[in-house]
């Protein structure tokens, strides 16, 4: 099953804990994490709330993640059939507070779960579900909408 978007090419749900799962304590770590988001257009940094790096398009937040986490963890905005299939994968859950607030957020969490490729997937389609949601005109200032 995949999930498609109008402007973006697909991003598989079911890419999840490969036969015996993925050690992430020798992965994706929070220096490859700021790495990789940093490349999404116009994402912006900040450490907010004391220690969690928190990415963002527009002003508004797609991804964030704390540095003394241990395993690394990571919380990104889904879609609605994305946060229902990745909600029952071991791994995963709905991110602490912002899922309890209704808000389709999932946190990786633990050795078991999505591969390295699968996050940058998740993470490249978090950025892209908050950039739609900015306005027209924020989207044409950003260089994010075509002409």
């Amino acid at each position: 099953m995949r999930v498609r978007s109008a402007s973006n090419p697909p991003v598989s749900c079911l890419r999840l804990c490969r036969d015996g799962g993925a050690d992430y304590s020798r992965s994706v770590n929070l220096k490859q994490y700021n790495a990789f988001c940093k490349k999404l257009p116009r994402a912006t940094h900040s450490v907010q709330w004391s220690d969690a790096h928190v990415w963002k398009v527009g002003g508004k937040v797609f991804a964030l993640a704390r540095e003394d986490d241990e395993p690394f963890r990571v919380s990104f905005k889904v879609s609605d059939l994305a946060f229902e299939i990745l909600s029952e994968q071991e791994g995963c859950k709905p991110a602490p507070y912002l899922a309890s607030r209704g808000l389709k957020w999932i946190q990786r969490h633990g050795d078991e779960s999505v591969d390295d490729a699968a996050l940058k997937d998740y993470l490249r389609e978090a950025h892209r579900l908050i950039a739609a949601k900015l306005t027209k005109r924020v989207q044409r200032e950003l260089g994010l909408l075509a002409d």
